[in-house]
């Protein structure tokens, strides 16, 4: 994430994904089946807003989809060809060894691509990801999903149950991230976000307290503590 070598430029970065120079882009990370069952209708709810922002308030947005790693499925499939003028796809670059969630491991050539991703985008929503982490190393903010779906998969599925878990606790306040509490309200709190970096200093704090700082050394950390083993 501190690496600005494998920085690709950004024509090159846009047309092999073939992104539009023109339109600025907002990443939409999604998530697994069990963490988000309603999770295409959330991208279907954030594409509408970013439809509306381009229509009525003169914006050039498009939509970045970076899908869960472990996620294979088709669901985003119907959401995906109704939006195909909005959405772009960028599949993370994960290996599939095994049949389990956790047989799934990241390559190399995913570093990089998620941190081109994130340097070519403005923005990421999601629910609840750490990925509010990753924007942050590139000073970038991050909204949160945080209504339940009008149309769910699962009846017994809410929003307020990923928020209750302990992680979140570490929190220092709720200025860490957008918090888009409505689909009615995606659109301009979008627009704020754009135009405003107002979560930046207190989610670098939340980080702060939940990796070690300066975040810049934690591989320098990692092999000192290795030699530490060894020894």
């Amino acid at each position: 994430h501190f690496d600005h070598d494998i920085i690709e430029d950004k024509a090159q970065f846009f047309g092999r994904h073939k992104m539009d120079l023109n339109k600025k882009y907002i990443c939409y990370s999604g998530d697994d089946a069990t963490t988000c069952p309603d999770d295409p209708q959330y991208l279907s709810d954030f594409a509408n807003a970013v439809r509306k922002l381009n229509e009525q308030k003169n914006h050039s947005l498009g939509i970045v989809f970076r899908r869960c790693p472990v996620d294979f499925s088709g669901r985003y499939d119907e959401v995906l060809a109704k939006n195909k003028d909005l959405i772009v796809s960028i599949d993370p670059s994960w290996e599939k060894i095994g049949e389990g969630w956790n047989t799934v491991l990241p390559t190399q050539d995913d570093v990089k691509l998620l941190v081109n991703t994130i340097f070519h985008t403005e923005m990421v929503v999601n629910l609840g990801s750490s990925m509010a982490f990753d924007y942050a190393c590139l000073k970038k903010p991050c909204a949160y999903l945080n209504y339940d779906s009008s149309n769910k998969v699962d009846p017994d599925f809410s929003v307020s149950k990923i928020y209750k878990y302990v992680h979140f606790r570490s929190m220092p306040d709720q200025k860490a991230v957008i918090w888009l509490n409505s689909a009615n309200e995606i659109a301009a709190k979008i627009k704020d976000g754009l135009e405003k970096n107002e979560t930046l200093e207190s989610v670098e704090k939340w980080f702060e307290i939940i990796n070690q700082d300066p975040p810049q050394l934690a591989s320098q950390r990692t092999w000192e503590a290795i030699m530490q083993i060894v020894k």
